[in-house]
């Protein structure tokens, strides 16, 4: 129970590991169209300069790590596109609420291509407005938190 409390009281007083520095702004839309939102990279630091997830609870993954058609997409977000398909960009609403709770509009979605597939198939990329990167694999049903760091 103490390390409970302690392991609370130390995620507390990090917060969710951003200064005023690292904070970016809103998505914009992205050249030439208006539903992909234009993102900046991620801004995951602590004072101290490590990288601390959004939410301890939600398992993390190094982007290195993740599938190339993965990384791909991260390239087209930060670019801010072309996507390759027309619903990348939408708002990703969150409704069973497995990422962190924001406000409708917070979270947007890119699809990950997966070979062999005839559709948009699970895998996406999932992106908050404070530059916090998620993917799944699973259609929603789990989130990995990106570190890019490694």
């Amino acid at each position: 129970m103490c390390c409970v409390i302690i392991a609370a009281a130390v995620y507390a007083m990090l917060g969710t590991g951003r200064t005023a520095s690292t904070k970016t702004s809103a998505p914009t839309a992205a050249a030439g169209s208006s539903r992909g939102p234009k993102p900046s990279a991620p801004a995951k630091s602590s004072s101290s300069g490590t990288w601390v997830p959004t939410n301890p609870a939600i398992a993390d993954v190094c982007r290195s790590k993740l599938p190339s058609q993965a990384q791909d997409t991260l390239g087209l977000i930060a670019k801010g596109g072309p996507y390759p398909y027309r619903t990348d960009g939408v708002v990703f609403e969150n409704r069973e609420s497995r990422l962190p709770r924001h406000s409708n509009g917070y979270y947007h979605e890119f699809t990950v291509v997966t070979p062999g597939s005839g559709d948009r198939g699970t895998r996406r990329v999932v992106t908050g407005t404070d530059g916090e990167q998620y993917w799944t694999a699973d259609h929603y049903g789990t989130f990995q938190e990106i570190d890019s760091r490694c």
